[in-house]
């Protein structure tokens, strides 16, 4: 759990990465694009995607921590004004546990008198030092680690054929996803090969959606 900020944003970060990038190169390449046009498009989704996905993140767990500071500067307001009141709140916490009145009451004085506020933020409000919100962190690994993921369907499209570039891409990518989506069950303690098919398999969906909307819109034009 401590490793979850982190680890979210950065396997959404190479996911979207690889999977917009690729989608992109095969929405351009099926819309008989040249493969200038389909690198230049490449490139312009990794630097835009990474750029968004920085300032995405950073807005959004930056509102959760502002969330979080709200909740904190109540309690604190809350421990000031009506202590007896929020040590039977705390109390009753233990009691919804399993403790009996008596231990309850005990162990929430013997907390709030160790640390008042930390006791009710764990306890009441669900926040720890290990789950708080990171906005910054959260934003330099969705924006690394989608460049990084971006880059991966890229190289494959420089250096392959423009006839089998389409499937190369394809391939490659569903290859990197199902690794990501394994190394990122892995890394969480969750069952690796299940995640490797899941992500890989949407993964599919996007790319074949895309490319079947770029031949539309190649055919129309």
């Amino acid at each position: 759990m401590g490793r979850s900020g982190w680890l979210r944003a950065a396997v959404l970060g190479a996911n979207d990465g690889i999977l917009s990038t690729s989608s992109l190169i095969l929405g351009v390449a099926a819309a008989n694009g040249t493969h200038a046009s389909i690198l230049i498009a490449g490139v312009a989704g990794l630097v835009a995607g990474a750029m968004s996905m920085a300032a995405g993140e950073y807005v959004s767990v930056h509102s959760q921590e502002d969330t979080e500071q709200a909740d904190l500067a109540l309690e604190r307001t809350e421990l000031r004004t009506d202590d007896v009141g929020e040590h039977a709140e705390l109390a009753a916490i233990y009691v919804d546990r399993g403790l009996d009145v008596p231990l309850a009451r005990q162990v929430a004085d013997q907390l709030m008198t160790h640390d008042a506020l930390g006791a009710h933020a764990r306890d009441e409000l669900g926040l720890s030092e290990a789950l708080k919100a990171r906005p910054i962190q959260a934003a330099l690994a969705s924006a690394g680690t989608f460049a990084v993921g971006a880059a991966l369907p890229l190289l494959v499209t420089i250096f392959a054929p423009e006839p089998q570039m389409s499937t190369l891409v394809s391939g490659a990518s569903l290859v990197f996803l199902a690794f990501l989506g394994g190394l990122a069950a892995f890394v969480g303690g969750a069952g690796v090969v299940a995640g490797a098919i899941r992500v890989a398999f949407w993964g599919a969906v996007a790319m074949a959606i895309t490319a079947g909307v770029g031949n539309l819109v190649g055919w129309v034009m």
